[in-house]
């Protein structure tokens, strides 16, 4: 089995053409950032203000339990029911499923915010607004990193539900294995969307690196050595 599936990975045939790996996992590509995009601009100040505020905390856990449980793969057949075939039913179902890991790191980033700071913050004369942009915020910033790297994990792995309401991306070359039990073909798909993963979480790690300050990241350390 692994020799055959070494055969059609290695075979240029599969590679090409509109239907081939890599033209498929660019499409598998397009639909995680845009659903991962889409999630962080409604999850990130949702989560933020919650954070800050302190009201709705009990809304953040509710409703990420409540959206993790919802199935994916349902959540997009009842979209496409109401909505029709396309890519907004797909897109929705998995902004859905990236929402709730965004949102709890949001809202856990602020709301942890280290309270000494806050309050020499507060000393300081600074307005509430003032303590969210100068201080909560710059300290959340690896919590809320984290949370959208959980998301994009969750969504590259799912995203190959949008093969069955009849669109692209490397879910397509598993569901085309599968009606011809070609296993060989279905393994490789699952590899690429493994391989993806991986890739984009390093690129997301990496990003985090860049981002968070070193200054963050020491206090995080002598931190987890208390």
């Amino acid at each position: 089995m692994i020799g055959k599936v070494v055969g059609w990975l290695t075979d240029p045939a599969h590679w090409v053409g509109p239907d081939g790996i890599a033209a498929q996992t660019l499409l598998h590509l397009y639909y995680c950032v845009v659903a991962v995009g889409v999630a962080a601009l409604l999850a990130v100040p949702l989560g933020v203000y919650i954070g800050h505020t302190g009201r709705g905390a009990v809304f953040v856990v509710g409703a990420g339990n409540a959206m993790r449980a919802l199935p994916t793969l349902g959540l997009v057949t009842l979209l496409v029911l109401g909505l029709g075939l396309g890519e907004a039913p797909a897109l929705a179902g998995l902004v859905v499923l990236a929402v709730p890991a965004i949102l709890s790191g949001a809202y856990s980033g602020v709301r942890n915010a280290p309270p000494d700071a806050v309050d020499a913050a507060r000393g300081m004369g600074m307005t509430s607004r003032q303590r969210l942009w100068q201080v909560e915020l710059p300290t959340a910033l690896p919590l809320v990193l984290g949370g959208i790297r959980s998301a994009m994990l969750q969504v590259v792995a799912t995203a190959a539900v949008a093969a069955y309401v009849g669109l692209g991306g490397l879910g397509r070359i598993l569901l085309d294995g599968l009606k011809i039990s070609d296993y060989a073909q279905m393994a490789s798909a699952a590899i690429a969307i493994a391989v993806l993963a991986v890739l984009l979480d390093l690129v997301l790690a990496a990003a985090t690196r860049m981002l968070v300050p070193r200054g963050l990241v020491l206090a995080g350390r002598r931190g987890g050595t208390r």
